[in-house]
């Protein structure tokens, strides 16, 4: 790499740095994936057990332990677990693959197409949002994608040696999330391999080598973790890897049809699929259909060699880029469970080809170039414009209404509330960037700019007041002062987890914040403690256990919030005998 692209590589990472890591940590979790994960870590840390530990309600973690290894070291470094720590990994994984892109398609390409990939997989929306979240998907897409590029460079080189550092990027793959972090490496540079004319029995079993050499070290891990968790981990192992991709699990988990993956990428690559569809009109449509001579009349056999050649001849990097978009996104149409953090792994080599059609828009057709940032600066003033009038509109609880009226209510409370003075600060920035556009309208680094701006609103106004106001930590403040851990024993009880036939539903948020102290009702069956329950399940269910003898004492209740779907209720109970007169609710 020259003097000049190693200053771009060091400014792409300050970028990077100064737009994700200060804002990590300023909201709470508010669903239930965030606090689910960082209790394996947190449990890791008090327990001492970084095999397979389990969280206080006695569950082991569905995943393999890699990210939860490096939660909890981070962790470790800053002094406990937070919403900060346990979304550092996360955010380097997002940061690293941001400059693993430019690295990759620098060395092929030049520099200006290489930082424009790098920063239109940065700005995606779904690689963007996932990088700030507690969750293995961005960690585990570093190292898929990681492992792709390290191959193609090993098919570059000759194929000659074996890929070490693809290998070991595999392996951690799957100590991240099972053996899709190996096996989808392996499939699309075989795939690739026979595309580019390589001996079928030498890309197959080429790839196969490299595969089982990367489940050496997971291996290790699987073995002991088995010697803890015994016939429940083979079953686990079984039910999340070879259940959900062959369709056999014992329950519905992200079902969906198979056009879903169509749906929930055009809403992950925005904005850039705004410019896309805008790009539609000026394709030269005509052009694309003359594939072939008049001699030929266009027969099957005709078309599919010519494909063969075409793959034979096309550029390298193209054909690697386009077949790691294709055979990953197919790959994921089979499997009945689908979410759109599945298809992660594409999103840097779609942005290879966007980069493509953004230097073209902007050499060809500016107009569309100039409309498309002026929709962005539009866009980016509305947003900044409507905050600063919220700030001044009385807001009435009678305008929301519904199950979620509250809710609302509080995510236009928070709205109103924000604006410390680093919020003004970011707001009052982002505004001159997107009010300065207008005076430089052809500028092409100008629309990362625009974007930019845009995510600093969402990031640092929008994103913390709307997510908050979505958060139980206020309630799991109040239950650990009426109820702290030299008081009594606290329990859980929630229908939809007793009943479920796999993958319970827990109070993960609650149990987080309250340290991970809060054990199963149903499965314990205690006689003394403080049981939180949602009111509809209190409803259905307290008749049953006061029939076992149990009496319930009301001693708080979370008012219109809701916890886990329903309001909840906080109950001091004993079990005498089933005679015993049920205490007030």
């Amino acid at each position: 790499m020259d003097k000049r692209s190693n200053k771009t590589m060091w400014l792409l990472l300050i970028i990077c740095l100064l737009t994700v890591i200060p804002f990590l940590g300023i909201y709470e979790y508010n669903t239930k994936g965030e606090p689910r994960e960082s209790i394996v870590s947190y449990t890791m840390i008090e327990s001492g057990n970084w095999i397979l530990p389990r969280n206080s309600v006695g569950e082991m973690a569905y995943k393999p332990p890699f990210f939860y290894w490096t939660v909890a070291a981070v962790s470790s470094i800053w002094g406990e677990v937070t919403e900060f720590t346990s979304r550092v990994p996360s955010a380097i994984a997002y940061i690293l693959l941001t400059i693993g892109t430019f690295l990759f398609f620098g060395h092929r390409r030049d520099e200006n197409l290489a930082l424009t990939t790098a920063l239109v997989a940065f700005t995606s929306w779904e690689l963007h949002r996932q990088g700030f979240n507690c969750r293995v998907d961005m960690v585990l897409t570093l190292f898929i994608v990681g492992a792709l590029m390290l191959l193609y460079r090993w098919h570059e080189r000759g194929m000659h040696g074996i890929p070490l550092l693809a290998i070991l990027f595999m392996s951690l793959g799957t100590l991240t999330k099972g053996p899709i972090g190996a096996l989808l490496p392996c499939l699309v540079t075989g795939i690739f391999l026979l595309c580019r004319g390589v001996n079928f029995f030498r890309a197959f079993f080429s790839m196969l080598a490299f595969g089982l050499l990367s489940l050496i070290l997971p291996a290790i891990w699987y073995y002991a973790a088995w010697q803890q968790g015994g016939q429940e981990f083979i079953d686990l192992v079984m039910e999340e890897n070879v259940g959900r991709m062959t369709n056999t699990m014992s329950y519905d988990s992200c079902v969906e049809p198979w056009y879903y993956n169509f749906i929930t990428l055009l809403p992950g690559y925005l904005p850039w699929v705004i410019l896309a569809l805008m790009a539609l009109f000026v394709a030269d449509w005509k052009g694309m259909g003359k594939y072939h001579s008049s001699n030929d009349k266009g027969s099957k056999k005709h078309i599919f060699s010519r494909m063969a050649s075409s793959s034979r001849t096309s550029e390298p990097l193209d054909l690697f880029s386009f077949l790691a978009i294709v055979v990953i996104f197919v790959f994921y149409c089979f499997p009945q469970s689908k979410r759109s953090v599945y298809l992660m792994p594409i999103y840097p080599f779609i942005a290879y080809f966007v980069a493509k059609m953004l230097l073209w828009i902007h050499q060809r057709h500016p107009r569309i170039w100039t409309g498309y940032c002026g929709f962005l600066s539009i866009v980016g003033l509305l947003l900044a414009l409507a905050f600063i009038v919220l700030k001044w509109i009385p807001i009435d609880k009678d305008w929301f209404h519904g199950s979620h009226g509250f809710q609302n209510y509080s995510m236009a409370l928070y709205l109103q509330q924000a604006g410390v003075w680093w919020q003004w600060l970011l707001l009052v920035l982002g505004v001159a960037v997107l009010a300065g556009w207008w005076k430089k309208k052809r500028s092409f680094w100008g629309v990362m700019a625009l974007i930019l701006a845009i995510y600093l609103h969402v990031d640092a106004i929008y994103k913390p007041a709307v997510l908050n106001a979505k958060s139980v930590k206020g309630i799991a403040a109040k239950v650990d002062e009426i109820v702290p851990e030299d008081k009594g024993k606290l329990y859980e009880f929630i229908e939809s987890g007793v009943l479920a036939k796999g993958d319970p539903v827990h109070y993960f948020e609650m149990n987080f914040y309250l340290h991970d102290r809060v054990a199963n009702f149903y499965k314990d069956k205690p006689s003394s403690g403080f049981l939180m329950i949602g009111i509809y399940d209190a409803e259905r269910w307290l008749p049953k256990f006061e029939e076992e003898g149990y009496r319930f004492t009301k001693i708080y209740d979370s008012g219109e919030q809701r916890v886990t779907g329903q309001p909840m209720v906080l109950l001091r109970f004993d079990k005498n005998n089933a005679l015993s007169p049920a205490g007030g609710q």
